[in-house]
């Protein structure tokens, strides 16, 4: 499977964008550069990437009444690097410094594999340099405390991140170890970084499951899933009608409070740029906005097999059972009654089921990027997913015929 092949190769947002960056060249995408002046042309797709973690691609064609934008996140909670990270233990263990990113299952990193991922800085010809990195091996692991010494792990025991999730590098010899095995997956030398963004990520590689292999289990599902479908989509779809984006952003697990988040501009940057291209007036952008579209895609819960109680009475979505309309009057979510109207004549279009999906009224739900992109892209918007369970653990599971309702769904949106 294309998607789970993905997940395998793009532990953190920095490779997810090496990941699409490439598959965009194949298919024959110019890449800009945001430094630069942009000359865009009818008919040819572009992309440009924010500060190494977010992307964007879109397509002018010969009609170019609107935008039709589909954005999703590529971050997913996970535990951060700090810097100065090893932790000397009774003179025999190392252990490394991490804190909490994003609000995770903590339990499920315990006893596992894990390595590191994301990106370093280095000074390269007079510049500083940002180099993806991947230590592609089994690193460390998060050891529990045996039951004989914590007779209430099953009873609801409380984690302390900076005591119970700190992981093992190795043994006193893995003193001072640690940047230089970093530096090694790198290509560099460790004197060289003067900086990185480094994650934990699981090594369990993702895979189909089930009696009728209709289940995936892998790491990232959230929001990975979306994220990849989004973009086959886009470059799947004819794209012939409106000026199809599609937009990937990161730290949406935070709050998307960054510059490559769906806080900052990079969004509406981007459009401007292409108006400008399209010598709009001011008016005329306004116009183009007023009669644009946003998706926002990002995954929800699926009733829980163990605690059905847990979902709302009457709107109760399963895996497989189609693409999620997600509402919350609360506006955690963006979709209103017009834009649900026009998602679901969309997803006819496309052939695909559809599912609604609110949180019980006595519980809060999360919110995603939509309602946050609007502060910066003031256009119709609705909020979609696909169904999962064991949503922010590092190991999720979700449903192999959702991801062919999306995928198509995408491409039908960009046609």
């Amino acid at each position: 499977m294309k998607l789970l092949d993905f997940i395998n190769q793009a532990p953190t947002s920095y490779q997810a964008v090496q990941k699409m960056r490439e598959m965009l060249l194949q298919n024959g995408a110019a890449e800009l550069s945001e430094t630069e002046h942009w000359d865009l042309a009818a008919g040819q797709d572009y992309f440009t990437v924010k500060n190494d973690s977010a992307l964007l691609a879109f397509h002018i064609p010969e009609k170019t009444d609107a935008f039709h934008i589909y954005a999703a996140h590529a971050d997913s909670p996970s535990f951060k690097v700090k810097e100065n990270p090893e932790i000397v233990v009774e003179n025999a263990y190392v252990q490394l410094n991490v804190e909490r990113y994003g609000g995770m299952l903590m339990a499920p990193w315990l006893d596992r594999p894990l390595s590191v991922a994301g990106r370093v800085i280095v000074k390269k010809d007079g510049g500083l340099v940002s180099i993806p990195v991947n230590v592609d091996r089994d690193l460390l692991i998060i050891p529990n405390l045996a039951i004989h010494m914590n007779r209430e792990a099953n009873d609801g025991y409380h984690f302390n991140a900076q005591q119970d999730m700190l992981p093992l590098l190795g043994g006193i010899e893995a003193k001072g170890k640690f940047m230089e095995i970093v530096a090694e997956a790198a290509g560099v030398e460790a004197s060289e970084i003067l900086g990185h963004d480094l994650y934990l990520y699981p090594r369990m590689e993702g895979r189909v499951f089930g009696a009728e292999n209709e289940f995936i289990a892998a790491p990232r599902l959230d929001d990975i899933e979306c994220a990849y479908a989004g973009l086959t989509g886009f470059l799947q779809g004819k794209k012939e009608d409106g000026i199809s984006v599609f937009c990937m952003f990161d730290n949406e697990e935070v709050g998307s409070s960054s510059i490559q988040g769906a806080g900052g501009k990079f969004l509406a940057d981007t459009l401007e740029r292409i108006s400008e291209s399209l010598n709009d007036t001011a008016e005329a952008r306004i116009r183009r906005l007023a009669s644009s579209f946003l998706i926002s895609a990002d995954n929800g819960h699926a009733v829980h097999p163990n605690h059905p109680e847990k979902t709302d009475p009457t709107n109760r979505p399963v895996v497989n059972g189609g693409i999620l309309l997600k509402y919350s009057a609360n506006l955690r979510y963006t979709t209103d009654g017009m834009s649900a109207a026009m998602l679901k004549e969309l997803a006819a279009r496309a052939g695909v089921p559809v599912q609604i999906f609110f949180n019980r009224s006595d519980m809060m739900g999360g919110s995603t990027l939509g309602n946050i992109s609007l502060s910066q892209v003031p256009v119709h918007s609705v909020d979609i997913g696909l169904a999962q369970l064991a949503m922010h653990s590092c190991c999720e599971t979700a449903g192999v015929k959702d991801y062919e309702y999306l995928e198509a769904l995408a491409k039908t949106f960009f046609a």
